[in-house]
């Protein structure tokens, strides 16, 4: 048997293990375990974090992951990056094995970028926003505008489109942000699916959650992902 990932996901996440298994080497497998939560809100966030998201790391353990990946960018951002740190060496003290944080992905990614001016866009609520920008700007890295489509149903996410990503893309930025990237939040959105046709809209570099995580199991694993460009 190759490499082993354990997945942590909100239990009504659709996209990110898809995502997994259609990027990652078939000698890796990916073991997800649910985290119960149906509303994208600060309330849904905080239970999740703070009643299902240890035991569900616990029973994913029983797997024997070679890694953890907690794959909830805006759960992630909503205490403060030092929480999420604390929050993924909590799950590695369970599992026994590193832990991959989206959101530190993603600005890891942005770091290596040396972007300074990002845009963002999310499927998010406005209070879910605030918390992202503040991950984002925590590491010096100015936010210079931040948009989200509202939906605070976490099944619904994985139902926008990538045709409607786009276009909301296109309604919100124009066609030449004056920033040097552009990140799209959250591992329930299909953001990956778009990235070609963002490329082709955008010349700039394009982060999206899942895109950033896969890219940090890649490195820990040492294994090269599949189809990423």
């Amino acid at each position: 048997m190759g490499q082993r990932v354990g997945l942590l996901v909100p239990s009504s996440n659709t996209v990110m293990e898809v995502d997994f298994y259609r990027h990652l080497p078939a000698s890796a497998t990916v073991h997800t375990g649910r985290m119960y939560m149906e509303a994208t809100t600060v309330k849904g966030e905080e239970e999740m974090l703070d009643e299902h998201c240890v035991p569900a790391a616990a029973d994913v353990a029983t797997a024997k992951p070679d890694l953890m990946v907690f794959g909830c960018t805006s759960a992630g951002a909503l205490r403060g990056n030092a929480y999420d740190a604390e929050l993924c060496r909590r799950i590695s003290d369970v599992a026994g094995k590193p832990t991959v944080s989206v959101i530190e992905s993603v600005r890891r990614k942005l770091m290596s970028l040396n972007a300074r001016r990002v845009a963002v866009l999310t499927p998010y609520i406005e209070d879910l926003n605030v918390r992202i920008k503040a991950s984002v700007e925590d590491d010096g890295i100015e936010v210079a505008s931040i948009h989200g489509m509202g939906i605070s149903v976490n099944f619904n996410l994985a139902l926008v489109e990538p045709p409607e990503i786009l276009a909301f893309a296109r309604e919100k930025l124009g066609a030449r942000p004056p920033v040097d990237a552009l990140f799209i939040s959250c591992t329930n959105y299909q953001a990956v699916a778009t990235l070609p046709d963002l490329k082709r809209l955008y010349d700039m570099p394009i982060v999206t959650s899942n895109q950033a995580a896969l890219e940090a199991v890649g490195r820990q694993l040492d294994v090269e992902l599949v189809g990423m460009g």
